[in-house]
């Protein structure tokens, strides 16, 4: 089930919203639990028992790890939560890449083991994160133990962000778990921001994914190169646009029950650098891996080789992360480069360059990255890259590649406005000239939601292609 679907936005999330209401305040967690459980089992009853195993060892964890806090043992709390996290990677590991393992193994030795054929659970390596933050928070000191299994249960499965983010570190949610006031006020900003997501997912997210897959499936030998960037920039817009709709309409979601979730994208597209797109970019993974994997290294307080051991360490983890499979290594160690090159290389000199100039450099390689990110099979993974620099000896464009650009000219240019902060500009200047007729700005601003609502179900109830690209991670 996902959020841009007609059974989740008429059926699914009315029933949650009437029972969350209806209920006493204290069994409200209780209520977020039990719609979790079914909006995940509903894709993958059989993988509900994966997840509870998975809330059952943190929350013993984490009391353990308080346990021996309390009595003085800080080895014990540290076995604790070395267990508890060991546990936890366990299964991500078997689950996400046994197979990945024993194919890698198969090539390098040829023993011809059998694959497991061990279907995915989805979100998996998102709720993992979250249940190790919990126990690693409430081992630093940074968040109280949580003794209560079902408010416990209802952080790590909590389906607003539970499929794919943003992750949710416990320290940053443990209050409003335990105690949040619900408002009008909130619940109708998390409307607005459900349907600024629905909207980006649905008319901007999807129809860019559509010009991707059409350039997917041409002959790379044949592609002219222009018609490959073309399709390479549809799926750089494809990835943002799907993954920041979703932290949208999750971020939204999370109002509509009184949370309020960390933001997960700051228009990435429109930096200058590599590290300030991954400042921008995902958020939450990357505060995830500083705060319990660079930092706890060293992070830039160690001399130069360690610095980049470091670097390379959680770019490594965070390529692994985002999928079983050699592209995703290849992407993050790619990314580690980029990175040590901006910080003892190319750095100053990029600061130099115009603005403009500096702002190509950050798209060409992250689209580059893009390239090596989405194509599993890396022998065409490759050919696109090649077809990208004329490596096949065909020119630049022909009759198709025209067709494409003028079929999609508007979409394209709606596309790249939408990555930049003009339309958030334009609703506030559109706020401060009104700013003395506020009924102007309220019925105003809600038609604008209910006409992006109404032609993203038109678009819902005539197409079948809607993918969330960040599910399969």
């Amino acid at each position: 089930m996902v959020f841009s679907s007609l059974l989740f936005l008429f059926r699914f999330l009315p029933a949650v919203l009437v029972a969350y209401y209806l209920v006493p305040r204290r069994l409200r967690n209780l209520v977020l639990l039990l719609f979790s459980l079914v909006f995940y089992a509903w894709g993958e009853p059989v993988y509900i028992v994966l997840m509870l195993v998975s809330i059952l060892v943190s929350y013993t964890g984490g009391i353990a790890v308080d346990w021996m806090k309390q009595r003085g043992s800080r080895a014990g709390a540290r076995a604790a939560l070395i267990v508890s996290s060991a546990v936890s990677l366990s299964l991500l590991g078997f689950f996400k890449y046994a197979d990945f393992a024993i194919g890698t193994v198969n090539s390098l030795t040829g023993a011809g083991l059998e694959l497991l054929h061990i279907a995915l659970p989805i979100g998996i390596s998102f709720y993992t994160f979250q249940t190790m933050s919990y126990t690693i928070d409430v081992y630093r000191g940074e968040a109280r133990v949580q003794k209560n299994l079902i408010s416990f249960g209802a952080y790590v499965s909590m389906f607003p962000q539970l499929i794919a983010g943003p992750i949710v570190q416990y320290k940053t949610i443990d209050k409003q778990l335990r105690g949040r006031r619900e408002s009008a006020e909130e619940f109708a900003q998390g409307v607005h921001r459900f349907m600024t997501g629905l909207g980006k997912k649905v008319l901007l997210a999807n129809n860019a994914g559509a010009l991707w897959n059409t350039v997917q499936a041409m002959d790379f030998a044949r592609l002219p190169a222009l018609t490959a960037w073309l399709g390479l920039a549809a799926y750089t817009f494809q990835i943002y646009f799907d993954f920041s709709a979703y932290s949208d309409m999750a971020i939204g979601l999370g109002h509509m029950f009184g949370f309020r979730f960390l933001e997960n994208f700051n228009y990435p597209y429109i930096s200058k650098s590599i590290t300030e797109f991954w400042r921008r970019w995902h958020i939450s993974l990357s505060t995830w891996f500083r705060d319990y994997v660079y930092i706890p290294l060293g992070g830039n307080r160690v001399n130069a080789l360690r610095h980049v051991r470091n670097i390379l360490v959680v770019w490594l983890l965070t390529g692994i992360w985002h999928g079983a499979s050699w592209n995703f290594v290849i992407w993050g160690m790619y990314y580690g480069v980029l990175l040590l090159a901006e910080k003892y290389l190319i750095g100053g000199r990029l600061k130099r360059l115009p603005a403009a100039l500096q702002h190509v450099y950050c798209l060409f390689f992250v689209m580059l990255g893009w390239a090596l990110f989405v194509f599993d099979d890396m022998g065409q993974g490759l050919s696109f890259l090649r077809a990208l620099f004329f490596g096949y000896g065909q020119g630049l464009a022909n009759t198709e590649t025209l067709y494409l650009l003028c079929n999609h000219a508007v979409l394209l240019a709606l596309l790249a406005i939408g990555s930049t902060r003009l339309p958030r500009r334009l609703g506030e200047r559109f706020c401060a000239a009104t700013r003395e007729h506020e009924a102007v700005q309220t019925v105003v601003r809600n038609l604008f939601y209910a006409a992006v609502f109404l032609l993203s179900l038109a678009w819902l109830v005539d197409a079948s292609f809607n993918p969330f690209l960040y599910f399969r991670f």
